[in-house]
């Protein structure tokens, strides 16, 4: 395993991350707990020293498994990061309640890296500034329930560098980032301002949402044989020396295996001009063809009107990526479709893309159902 600094802390970290998003499931939801834990103690078993999780992540089952995963002397080899999940703080003691509910559930004394979970510009005014979190996560940490203090991001680059400037104490951060994400929310741009300030920088959606692992014809026709997309747009991320590591939500055991295997081979300037020239021409393929950038995190499920919000948005960019006769036949199979949305907005609340949902439904209704938008 290769191994990063992170950011100003001394800490040396692995180059992937384990992301727990995207466990492997058994059905309805529900995590194949067997599997999940063996994958995540095999890859620390082969060097990975940094796993992701979050409040949320699959209903509240995965900070849980994670506890279990490291148990057994594994918690002892890793750094831990979860999140605490900012949006259901009513007042502010609840930052501390929801803390100590997350480390019982992880089963551990203290979390390595505790991020203040999606922030953006309405929820730094609404709840960061006047429950005084910054100030919590101090005390917290002068405790020695949490290490190092950052924040998970979704907002455009000026909200994300007004974060940064507000508190000089940050440890890391966490933004999406990718060869298409490189001018959306953070980009770019915000990676280099976060590096310059010290902060360690882990990425998420590296693949975005795995969309850039399985693409459609025309855009894989973009990668030479030699690697695969998924290898090209993980070197990407790894070529640039501001990236201290790279999460990936795995979800079966080949995923685990070949992500290992990028990552030992991985180093900063590994990629050639060829290698930026096609991922250069991928990100332009790919910009033509995306109608909703939605990554399928999920988080504006469950529906109040029974729709499949991420379902309906991937049918929706297959009519993009010439493949609209399947799309439609999956389509026409979905018991809720995009017209049955009744515009609460309750899912653009959640959204971490800040996608228009019920603005978005309307075209994709005109699309499959031939209704006026």
């Amino acid at each position: 395993m290769q191994y990063r600094n992170f950011g100003k802390t001394g800490i040396k970290v692995s180059a992937l991350g384990f992301g727990t998003m995207r466990f492997p499931l058994l059905h309805d939801e529900v995590v194949d707990e067997e599997r999940a834990i063996g994958m995540i103690r095999h890859a620390i078993d082969e060097g990975v020293n940094y796993i992701d999780t979050a409040y949320p992540y699959h209903q509240g089952e995965s900070e849980k498994i994670v506890g279990k995963a490291l148990a057994d002397g594994y918690r002892e080899k890793t750094y831990l990061a979860t999140k605490c999940p900012v949006w259901k703080l009513q007042k502010a003691e609840d930052f501390e309640t929801l803390l100590e509910e997350q480390l019982e559930k992880l089963n551990t004394d203290h979390i390595d890296f505790y991020l203040l979970h999606a922030l953006s510009g309405e929820r730094m005014e609404d709840k960061v500034k006047p429950f005084e979190l910054i100030k919590r996560m101090e005390k917290a940490k002068a405790e020695g329930k949490i290490r190092y203090l950052g924040f998970s991001f979704h907002d455009s680059y000026d909200v994300f560098q007004d974060i940064i400037d507000y508190y000089d104490g940050w440890d890391f951060c966490q933004i999406q980032y990718n060869y298409v994400d490189t001018e959306h929310q953070a980009g770019t741009k915000g990676l280099k301002y976060a590096a310059e300030r010290g902060l360690g920088v882990v990425i998420m959606e590296p693949l975005l949402g795995g969309r850039l692992a399985n693409p459609a014809s025309h855009l894989k026709k973009v990668f030479p044989e030699d690697k695969s997309p998924v290898e090209y747009a993980l070197d990407f991320l790894w070529d640039q020396p501001e990236v201290s590591l790279l999460l990936s939500g795995m979800s079966d055991e080949k995923q685990v295996e070949e992500n290992l295997e990028y990552a030992k081979r991985s180093s900063v300037g590994m990629a050639t001009e060829q290698d930026k020239e096609v991922v250069k021409e991928a990100k332009r393929v790919f910009d033509s063809m995306a109608l909703v950038g939605c990554t399928g995190c999920r988080y504006c499920m469950p529906c109040p009107f029974g729709l499949d919000i991420p379902k309906i948005f991937s049918l929706y960019n297959m009519t993009a990526a010439h493949r609209e006769e399947e799309a439609r036949a999956e389509y026409e199979a979905l018991e809720k479709k995009a017209g049955d949305c009744r515009s609460c907005r309750r899912c653009e609340k959640e959204c971490p893309q800040m996608i228009k949902v019920s603005e978005v439904m309307k075209e994709v209704a005109k699309v499959f159902e031939k209704t006026e938008a």
